[in-house]
C-alpha cells in the first residue's frame, strides 16, 4: 500500500429500500458485512433477488465522483443517496478491484464497480443520477479482516 485517502462518512440502512442513516463510526465483520446495516442482516436487494450479481460485504463511492456529478451533469447527490456504505476522499475506487486495501482497521478487497441503478435513482428522487454516475458510482467490496471504521480514518491503498 503506498498512497492514503480518507473516509468522509459512513452510511447503513437496516432493510432494504431504508433511508441511509448517517454514523461517525461502524464495526466492519469479514464476511458479513457493517454491523446494523441490510447487507450484515442479509435483508438488501441483492439478497433477495437472483437476477443480480452476489452480495458483497460493504460499497464505497469518492467524494469527487459526486462533485464531477454536480460539475459535468447537474446532478446534485447527497453521499446517503447513493446507498453506498462509505464516501471517501482522495481514493481511486475505479482502481481497486481485485486489490486490497485498509479502510480504518479493515482490511477488504476490491470485487467489482457498483454501477448506478434505476433502483438507486428512485429511491434518491433524483432524475438523472443513473446517468451522472456511470462508471463512476463506487466499488463493491469484501471484508477481509474485521475492524472498525470511522469518519476521518485513513484509506491507505
Amino acid at each position: 500500500m503506498h498512497a492514503r485517502g480518507t473516509v468522509e462518512g459512513i452510511y447503513v440502512a437496516p432493510d432494504s429500500g431504508d433511508p441511509m442513516r448517517e454514523r461517525d463510526s461502524v464495526e466492519a465483520v469479514a464476511g458479513r458485512g457493517l454491523w446494523g446495516d441490510r447487507y450484515f442482516r442479509e435483508r438488501g436487494l441483492y439478497d433477495r433477488r437472483d437476477d443480480l450479481p452476489e452480495a458483497t460485504d460493504i460499497t464505497l463511492v469518492e467524494r469527487e465522483a459526486l462533485d464531477a456529478a454536480t460539475r459535468d451533469e447537474g446532478t446534485e447527490l447527497h453521499p446517503r443517496e447513493t446507498r453506498r456504505n462509505v464516501l471517501t476522499r482522495g481514493v481511486p475506487l475505479n482502481h481497486l478491484v481485485d486489490r486490497e486495501f485498509r479502510v480504518g482497521d479493515a482490511t477488504l478487497v476490491g470485487v467489482r464497480l457498483c454501477e448506478p441503478c434505476s433502483y438507486m435513482e428512485s429511491l434518491a428522487g433524483t432524475a438523472g443520477a443513473v446517468d451522472a454516475l456511470v462508471h463512476r458510482g463506487g466499488l463493491n467490496a469484501n471484508i477481509v479482516d474485521s475492524g472498525s471504521i470511522a469518519v476521518g480514518d485513513d484509506v491507505d491503498f
